[in-house]
């Protein structure tokens, strides 16, 4: 089951979840890369290490039981009794406690020397504020001087977008090109929550050809493999930032309309009704009669879904 946005499902940006999110990204961008890039080239899965501290790591995904182990680790033992001398009780203090985050992003490098031709980034909350942004400004300025292309990919509503100069107006999601011979111009694919993600190229050397990257369909890919249809309440509001009223109403007629099922790609048909999730309730409508039906197994494009 794809998502059922027609571009970024902004509910993927959740804190809790994205740092999946952000794997299945490196992932699917590294498997579509190696079926599509000429053969003098290889695609290497890299990774990048963080040090934030408890302000910062609500905002980045960690989740609360960690936090919550670390404190019950600092917790000071109870007081023993003796007959030498009564104990003072102590207050209370909470120590500042950094966790180590760890990043994967994408390097495309010629095959024979190990010379990198692209990196390729998969933006997060980290590179977006606090030292981990300054962290990622210092790589980014290096890759910048460097003779190789960027790609930055940015999915993320939420934070300061990374410099660049432009008269565009801002939108909620960003994809930056920038080549190495065009330096300091760059191409910016900039799309809000309603676009469609637009197809954008990889940079290689100037005579081989550019992978085309979809990225929606790889976000329908992992969607679907991960049961991210099944791990999402879209009850709840999306996450932070809060979308505009206008942007909100489109959002909630995305799940009162019925999907325009695809019978090339096995969907039931509107002759066979249509099912909406929402949490752990579907709907299921056939011939404008609506039940929902709660803990079973249905038949969706071709996949056995159970909800638990």
């Amino acid at each position: 089951m794809p998502s059922p946005f027609p571009g970024m499902n902004p509910y993927l940006e959740a804190p809790p979840g994205w740092t999946g999110v952000h794997h299945w990204l490196i992932t699917e961008l590294a498997r579509s890369l190696g079926g599509s890039l000429p053969p003098n080239y290889y695609v290497a899965v890299e990774e990048r290490v963080y040090e934030v501290n408890d302000a910062e790591s609500a905002l980045i995904g960690i989740p609360d039981d960690v936090i919550a182990r670390r404190s019950m680790q600092a917790q000071p033992t109870a007081p023993v009794e003796s007959n030498v001398a009564t104990l003072s009780q102590p207050t209370t203090v909470v120590l500042p406690m950094s966790f180590t985050v760890k990043e994967g992003y994408l390097e495309i490098r010629k095959i024979g020397i190990d010379q990198v031709i692209t990196v390729i980034e998969v933006l997060s909350p980290t590179n977006k504020q606090g030292e981990g942004r300054t962290q990622y400004e210092t790589k980014r300025q290096n890759i910048l001087a460097a003779n190789c292309h960027l790609v930055e990919i940015d999915l993320l509503r939420k934070g300061q977008s990374m410099d660049f100069s432009s008269t565009a107006p801002a939108t909620h999601y960003r994809i930056l090109v920038s080549r190495t011979p065009d330096r300091p111009k760059a191409d910016l694919y900039s799309f809000n929550l309603q676009d469609l993600i637009p197809i954008f190229p990889i940079p290689l050397e100037a005579d081989d050809p550019a992978p085309a990257i979809d990225l929606k369909a790889l976000i329908d890919g992992f969607y679907d493999i991960g049961r991210f249809a099944m791990q999402i309440d879209y009850t709840r509001e999306p996450p932070s930032p809060k979308l505009l009223e206008a942007d909100r109403d489109w959002c909630d007629r995305i799940f009162q309309e019925p999907p325009p099922w695809d019978q090339s790609q096995g969907g039931l048909g509107p002759e066979s009704g249509w099912c909406k999730i929402s949490g752990n309730l579907i709907t299921l409508s056939h011939q404008s009669k609506c039940r929902p039906i709660r803990r079973i197994g249905i038949l969706l494009q071709g996949r056995q879904h159970r909800l638990t």
